[in-house]
């Protein structure tokens, strides 16, 4: 299982808080309109849904996929 954060762009607000507390950059504000995470980058520590004023962002666990495994190797 690996760990990764979850944007709700219903709820997003944009107000970047999100952007500015992850550590690695993996969180951008596209267009104005909402976060999104890079899947790549992000390392699941949280930070960005800790610091979302709206809640809209989630750290979800998932599966490791074959495909995945081979990429984190």
């Amino acid at each position: 299982m690996i760990k990764k954060g979850k944007v709700d762009k219903s709820r997003c607000v944009a107000c970047g808080a999100c952007v500015k507390a992850c550590p690695i950059g993996a969180v951008t504000v596209w267009k104005g309109r909402h976060a999104v995470i890079d899947e790549n980058l992000c390392i699941g520590c949280g930070k960005c849904e800790n610091v979302c004023p709206a809640g809209s962002i989630e750290i979800v666990a998932r599966e490791v996929r074959q495909s995945d495994a081979q990429t984190l190797v």
